[in-house]
Order: C-alpha cells, then structure tokens, then sequence
C-alpha cells in the first residue's frame, strides 16, 4: 500500500463532530436517523442535532437523512464579544484549508446574541476577513469571489451568546430539494416536513396510504421511497463536498451506488385532488421518479372518493392562504370531518394546517397535535384515531363487536359476582311507600281551603325520598300560582 493510500485510509477512518440541521419539531426524528445510520454521541438541540462520524458517515449523512436540511462540519471555535473581536480572530484563520482561490464561496450567519444584534453587519465582516486572509498570504494576493446564488464552498457562522462556531456547509443547496420534482404547484409542503410527518405517524409500508389532497404529490412520493427504504437524494445532482478538498470519489461512488438496502412494497398509495392542474403535476413528478407502479392518481373531490376497504393511513395538507376565504375553509374543514367520520373508521389520519385554521370545524377528538414549521409558517400537526364504538374500549383495546348476551341469572357460576346487567335486573321495585302520602280526597262539604291545609307527614331520616308524591301537589301549587291564588301548603308541626 502507497503512503497515499495510507493517507486516504485514515483520512476516511477519522473521526469528528457534525452537526445536521433540521426543522423545529422534527429533531427527534433527525436523532434516530442517524442512529440507525450509525452515528455515535448523538444530541438533540434546537432545530439541529449533533453527533460524531467519519467521511463516511457525513456522505451518507447527505445522501439518507430525511429530515435534515443541512450537515455541517465544524472548523473553528472561540469567543468574542464585538464584531471587530470577531474579524481579527478570522483573518488569521487559515481559510486556504477549505477554500481555492478559484471558488466562490458563501457566508450564512445565524446570531443569538445580546452582543452582536446585526446577522447582515456579521456576514460582511466576515467576508473582509477572508478577503484580507488571501491578500496577505496568497503569493499573488489573490482572493476568491462571494456568489449568493450558487457558491462553490458556503460556510456558516453561529453566534450564541459570546460563543462562536464557525462550520463547513458539506450540502451546499438544503436537502429538502430532493430533485424529484420537474413541477410544482403554488403553496407545496416541504419535503423534509412531509418526511417527518410520515415518519412520526409510524409509517414504514405496512398498510395503505391516502393523501385526498395531494397537490404535487410530495406526500405520495416521500412514502414511497420510505416505504422502498430509498434514499431520498437519490435525483439530486450535486452535493458541496465534492469540491472539499479531501473529496473522495471513490468512496462516494460506492455509496450511491448501493441499492442492497432497498426493500420490496407490499400495498400501495392513494392520491386524488379536485384540480386537475395539481394532478397533472404530480404525474409529472411521480413518472419522474419511476415510482407509478406503487402510486395511484385520481381527479376527484375528498367529497366523491370512496372510503379505504381495509385500515390505512390517511395525510391531509389542506389548502390554506389567500386562496380561501373565511366561510371557504370552514366548510372545507367541516366537510373533511364528516368525510373521515363516516367513510374512514378504523383508519389513522394526520393533518397539517397552520396553527390559526378551523380544526374545531372537524368535530372530532384528536388524539395528539403539536406545533412544526412550514417554512416560515408556523403550523399544528393532529392526529386522529378513527374507530367505532366508545374511546375508552378504544384505548383498551377492545373491539366494537357486541357479544352475545349471557345475563340470565341460572348462567353464573357459583361465587360469581352479578354483572352490571344482571343486577339491574334483580333489582326489586320499592313494596313499601311509607314516606308516599296519597294526594287527600276533598271530603263531602269541606272547603277548598281546608284540603290544601291538611297536614302532610315529613318522611323519616334514612327512608326514600317520595318522588312520586310530590309532584302532583307542586303542580297543582303552580297551576294555581299562575291563575292568582296564593295557596300555602302546611305541613304537620309548621303551625
């Protein structure tokens, strides 16, 4: 083996921090990815997850995950607490480990801090003290150009508090664009949020899938490649570790190239959508991805589809914006409840909305809800367990089919306590009604006044209330309180 070779081997061997972006409310999710990845000291921190691999592991990192937007590679950290603090320490940072004079690169800054209130004043400074870095070191004072849009090598910098991180962007373009989708239609969900919703609800392929508002299909095409285990980078074109420096092609190669993960689809998925604009994309995206056979489309309203045969799992995204007025979406809401109530028993079903939408129009009892981002719209993700019968039997596990009766009391065994049907049956009506006074009978002459003033008798502590004696003497009292006569009843011992 070459000295090269052994140089390239430890290289790949090596081991360092990473740290993989997500969105806010998917970072559990992004943890037990890598894990399964095999990645070691994994931590879970807001909107990022950090964790510790090799070369490797950060190509595979890329080209896997589902629900990161971004790997990061940290190079450098330490403090300050002012922005001029900030251009010393990296203008004699050797940025000509990361960056050619020949490449563009990219600042992205991302401040959370009391001492340096101005992302945009941070990223100049920045870009002056890698400018001033080349003119003074490169033999030529050369200096490589800033690109916005498509730079060859894009770094971040992260300011919490005084402490800051500077990293080494190995995705360049975020993740979520996959680069399955040739179209797209206004408002799409997110790819990495789809992912992450899907992955939250349990799905792996186990049962059917229904989106009956598909839109550009992104629900339908991140559920099969989970359900087929492909990687969902699989049509991305480009990575920006591959202008690294220590860029491997080999073992990049290998690793696109390796399908052995790949797993048979026993079920399938369902799509439909009113428009025929949005089905027209999403064909268009799905037969791009070669994934029709495990995907069928249909142009028909959530009102007219038939309900699932089988238990499935149901994702909704429903339109939202201006698009919609007030009335619009809570009929749009209301018709969805009464859609899932009636045609989808026995399924689950997720919906994402924003936060502000008519979930109360559904009329139904979620099971779980919790706040994630669509981008910068902030929305509420509900589950609903859709089922016959009471919740309670429901979170027991019982099931809705009645049994047949077996209440006659000759059927218990000896020692065996009654039923609850059984003993509503042995109870025995009340045979003595001390405490019922009957209503006096108006003796021959005696006056209206002296029957209402005959004497009733209290009933005793301890006997049952009558019930059945009272109301004919109240009414009575309030039938003549309504014609204008004053009557008193007096019992016995009140005069």
């Amino acid at each position: 083996m070459s000295e090269a070779d052994v140089t390239a081997e430890k290289s790949t061997d090596e081991r360092f921090s990473l740290v993989a972006k997500t969105l806010a409310g998917l970072e559990e999710v992004l943890a037990q990815e890598l894990r399964q990845l095999g990645a070691r000291k994994v931590v879970v921190g807001r909107r990022m997850v950090s964790f510790e691999g090799n070369k490797e592991l950060l190509y595979k990192a890329n080209f896997h995950l589902r629900t990161a937007l971004r790997i990061l590679k940290p190079i450098y950290e330490f403090q300050c607490t002012h922005v001029e603090q900030l251009y010393d320490e990296l203008s004699h940072f050797n940025w000509m480990r990361y960056l050619r004079v020949d490449q563009t690169f990219l600042i992205d800054p991302v401040v959370y801090s009391e001492f340096f209130t101005n992302s945009r004043y941070v990223s100049y400074r920045v870009k002056d003290a890698v400018a001033d870095f080349f003119k003074q070191y490169h033999p030529e004072g050369l200096r490589p150009s800033v690109s916005t849009t498509s730079p060859h090598v894009r770094f971040n910098i992260h300011i919490a508090g005084r402490n800051v991180t500077l990293s080494i962007d190995s995705s360049g373009e975020s993740l979520h664009k996959r680069g399955y989708k040739v179209r797209q239609t206004p408002a799409p969900i997110n790819e990495v949020l789809a992912a992450g919703i899907l992955l939250k609800a349990g799905w792996n392929g186990s049962c059917d899938l229904i989106d009956p508002m598909c839109g550009s299909g992104t629900f339908l095409i991140e559920a099969a490649l989970i359900a087929r285990n492909i990687a969902p980078a699989t049509w991305r074109k480009s990575f920006a570790f591959e202008e690294w420096r220590d860029f491997d092609p080999i073992l990049w190669r290998s690793i696109r190239e390796d399908i052995s993960q790949e797993i048979p689809f026993q079920h399938h998925i369902y799509g439909s959508d009113i428009a025929s604009d949005a089905i027209a994309v999403a064909q268009s995206n799905i037969k791009h991805t070669g994934l029709f056979s495990d995907i069928t489309l249909e142009r028909i309203s959530m009102e007219e589809r038939e309900g699932p045969e089988q238990s499935s799992l149901v994702v909704i995204n429903p339109p939202y914006g201006e698009r919609l007025n007030r009335f619009d979406m809570e009929r749009l809401y209301g018709m969805i409840g009464t859609q899932l109530k009636h045609k989808y028993t026995g399924s689950k079903v997720w919906i994402i909305a924003p936060r502000q939408s008519f979930y109360s129009a559904i009329a139904l009892r979620h099971s779980s809800k919790e706040i994630l981002f669509n981008g910068d719209i902030e929305c509420e993700l509900r589950s609903y367990d859709l089922f016959a019968g009471k919740r309670e039997d429901f979170k027991r596990g019982v099931t809705n089919q009645k049994e047949p009766y077996k209440g006659k009391r000759d059927s218990r065994k000896e020692g065996e306590k009654p039923r609850f049907s059984d003993a509503k049956k042995e109870r025995k009506p009340f045979e003595k009604r001390e405490s019922k006074v009957p209503y006096p009978k108006r003796e021959e002459g005696q006056s209206y006044q002296e029957e209402t003033t005959m004497p009733r008798r209290r009933a005793r502590i301890g006997e049952r209330k009558s019930f059945e004696a009272l109301p004919r003497t109240r009414f009575a009292q309030e039938e003549r309180r309504r014609k204008g006569r004053a009557i008193q009843v007096f019992e016995e011992g009140d005069n």
